[in-house]
């Protein structure tokens, strides 16, 4: 799988859409009812950072398994880099991800990264605008299964950059923006 950012502005089409990840992207159990729980964030985690949180990968390759150590069952292969996932759990060393298909899988910490992006996980184009205000130009188009840069989020907003575009979009449209565990 590839996966890049496409933005439809003036008619025509920037950069390239997301393959299909729904062969490499299968749910693999539920969430704990720990993992849930809202004072989850209130407990230390091993990396002190909260959970859940959204990550990316870092690889264009990076191994899915199981559970936390690489004597588990390999799951699939994710195969989209800059893949925006939420971790649900975590260990010192491993990452339990939910992707944007609902698939939980363990993936090693090294093989992610704080940086942010969204994906838009609809079937139809999530407008881009200029601004959030009410009546703003909009500027382009977020194609389908196609990732952008976070920038920040105010409100039901996002600001959101992708091929050299950069406008606001609505949080509700874009994966990686929920706050709440999205993977039961």
């Amino acid at each position: 799988m590839s996966g890049q950012g496409d933005v439809t502005r003036r008619g025509r089409s920037i950069g390239l859409a997301l393959s299909c990840m729904a062969a490499a992207c299968l749910a693999v159990g539920a969430a704990s009812a720990d993992d849930r729980g809202a004072d989850r964030a209130e407990r230390p985690t091993p990396s002190g950072m909260p959970v859940p949180r959204y990550v990316v990968l870092k690889f264009g390759e990076v191994n899915a398994r199981a559970g936390p150590g690489d004597d588990h069952r390999l799951l699939w292969v994710y195969r989209v880099r800059d893949l925006p996932v939420q971790v649900v759990a975590e260990t010192a060393e491993w990452r339990r991800v939910c992707d944007p298909e609902g698939g939980l899988a363990w993936v090693h910490r090294r093989t992610t990264d704080g940086k942010l992006m969204v994906m838009n996980r609809g079937a139809a184009p999530v407008a881009v605008f200029r601004s959030r205000e009410p009546g703003a130009h909009q500027v382009a188009n977020l194609s389908p299964r196609s990732l952008a840069s976070l920038v920040r989020c105010e409100g039901d907003w996002c600001h959101i950059r992708a091929d050299g575009v950069s406008g606001w979009a609505r949080a509700a449209e874009l994966w990686g923006t929920a706050q709440t565990p999205q993977c039961r």
